[in-house]
């Protein structure tokens, strides 16, 4: 094993490495023991936690899923095999830098990435397009449109890290210990038992009817589909899993807006400091809360 710590390997929307000190002074006592074998993570994202969790506790294995189909096939390559990985972005990454035009050559990727369908179990070429476009385009965003064809601008970065290798290859050491799928949240709930930590990450609610981020694939994750997954959370707690939730706090924009609050009521619901990143006026990113969920006690509680 390297030294050194894995860390996600494409920046994500709502991702958690701003919130792994306060989580970990949140999580369960069972995890804290080394008591809890089994983490499960049905939204994985940008992977902060997993990445966190894998390296800090006792867990012994590990299943992850996304509906992405392009970001989980990046999950799947690293872990297969990390150098082919490398070699595809490395080769990016120069060509890029040497281009006389940068804009037009991340245009060109993004279109051959959009023109191009995913090329069997691992798609070395695709998962590197995948990592250089998140790493050169405005923001480190991914957000797709209504086709699910990537469509976020060029970022104008002066010298992105686009192939950070040693990052890659620890990534892919802690990835041995993890079963990655793709797919609805829904075919994780089955996996889930009473030796299981979960934490659910799914696409928040929108503070802004108008202005929403959470378009990380083409199907779109309304309020009904909060509700679902409140129903299944419940459902899961009722077989003695360890569970925690994260999501936008209403009460940013309305005081008065109690969906979460309703809808987990039954539950332990803290709100935790979070800095807004992907506003696009820099001016706008200050601090706003987000909502976390739970259905275990800490031990001042």
């Amino acid at each position: 094993m390297r030294k050194g710590t894995a860390k996600p390997f494409v920046k994500w929307a709502g991702g958690k490495g701003q919130h792994l000190k306060t989580f970990d002074d949140m999580f369960p006592n069972e995890l804290v023991e080394g008591k809890l074998k089994t983490y499960i993570e049905p939204f994985i994202g940008g992977g902060a936690v997993l990445f966190h969790i894998l390296q800090n506790y006792n867990i012994q294995k590990a299943y992850i899923n996304d509906i992405n189909s392009e970001l989980i096939n990046c999950y799947k390559c690293i872990k297969q095999d990390v150098q082919k990985v490398i070699v595809h972005l490395s080769q990016l990454e120069k060509e890029y830098f040497v281009f006389d035009d940068r804009a037009k050559y991340f245009y060109n990727v993004r279109d051959k990435f959009n023109k191009s369908e995913l090329n069997g179990k691992f798609d070395f070429e695709k998962c590197a397009e995948f990592i250089f476009l998140n790493k050169t385009c405005f923001n480190g965003l991914y957000r797709v449109n209504s086709s699910g064809k990537f469509n976020v601008p060029h970022g104008k970065y002066k010298n992105p890290l686009i192939c950070d290798k040693e990052n890659l290859i620890l990534c892919s050491e802690v990835l041995q210990r993890v079963e990655i799928f793709n797919g609805g949240y829904e075919q994780m709930l089955d996996k889930i038992d009473k030796n299981t930590f979960v934490y659910f990450d799914p696409p928040y609610r929108a503070l802004l009817k108008h202005k929403s981020f959470n378009s990380f694939d083409k199907a779109r994750f309304g309020d009904d589909q909060q509700k679902t997954l409140a129903k299944n959370f419940k459902i899961v707690s009722g077989r003695g899993a360890v569970l925690m939730l994260s999501n936008s706090d209403p009460k940013n924009v309305d005081s008065e807006d109690d969906f979460f609050d309703e809808l987990y009521k039954d539950f332990y619901i803290d709100r935790i400091t979070a800095k807004r990143t992907i506003n696009c006026q820099a001016g706008k990113r200050g601090n706003i809360t987000e909502i976390v969920v739970r259905n275990f006690k800490r031990d001042e509680e």
